[in-house]
């Protein structure tokens, strides 16, 4: 079998194995979504480090929640400078005031991303969101974050502090593959399931939010609003609908 092929067989197994024991957890979360939504609040998405992906691939994109705020805190993220958003993500106080200075408040809730469940920033914005009432979704890797050592002078782990924890089933060390004549594993597992997982529960929100009999805001893809005017004022509208309320919009 060719490594990437091996590569492949291993996030099909991650993924069934998400598939096959979050179902009950995906509609927790769902239902927390859809209940933010439906009194009019915003779902915001943080994550440091490369986690910060998952909340950029949500963000002002096709077929995906208009309400959704990616909190993209540039010194955190990696985007640039990445081999300082370590020391970042592990520094106290600035989850914090991600959450208050984005004034995040109850009528909210939050989807904090961090595969190990272990830095600093992802567990202190998710102690400042319980002490403010907001309600907490983790996407994390449990028997990883189970593995290791806590870095948190409270002893805790994001998965200790969500209202809700959806598993990605990443593998320890976030790595699939051996190759024979090579020391360490290689081809990183825990983007895919974390992707997979929000954008499932942003799906199931949608579903939820229409049984109710109420209309959720989602985005048209920007290629049918260029070719379709209805879409395109559409979006438009959305934009103009959330400008003032999300900062980065």
């Amino acid at each position: 079998m060719k490594a990437w092929e091996s590569y492949f067989e291993q996030i099909d197994h991650i993924i069934e194995k998400v598939r096959t024991t979050q179902a009950g957890n995906i509609m927790k979360a769902a239902e927390i979504l859809a209940d933010t939504t439906e009194k009019g609040g915003i779902i915001y998405g943080f994550g440091t480090g490369h986690s910060h992906l998952v909340c950029d691939d949500a963000f002002w994109r096709a077929a995906t929640p208009a309400n959704y705020c990616a909190l993209l805190e540039p010194s955190a993220s990696g985007n640039q400078e990445i081999t300082k958003s370590y020391y970042v993500e592990n520094t106290y106080g600035i989850g914090k005031m991600i959450v208050d200075y984005h004034r995040i408040t109850p009528n909210d809730c939050m989807i904090i991303i961090s595969n190990s469940g272990n830095n600093i920033a992802p567990v202190d914005a998710a102690l400042r969101a319980k002490e403010k009432g907001i309600p907490v979704i983790a996407i994390t890797a449990v028997e990883y974050s189970d593995y290791l050592k806590t870095k948190h002078k409270d002893g805790v782990k994001l998965k200790d502090v969500a209202d809700v924890v959806l598993d990605n089933c990443s593998l320890i060390g976030d790595a699939a593959v051996d190759i024979e004549g090579f020391e360490m594993k290689v081809g990183s597992t825990s983007t895919i399931p974390n992707v997979y997982l929000q954008n499932a529960i942003l799906t199931q929100m949608v579903e939820i939010l229409v049984e109710r009999g109420f209309k959720p805001d989602v985005y048209y893809n920007g290629h049918l609003a260029f070719m379709d005017e209805n879409c395109a004022d559409h979006n438009d509208r959305l934009v103009d609908k959330y400008f003032y309320r999300i900062r980065n919009l």
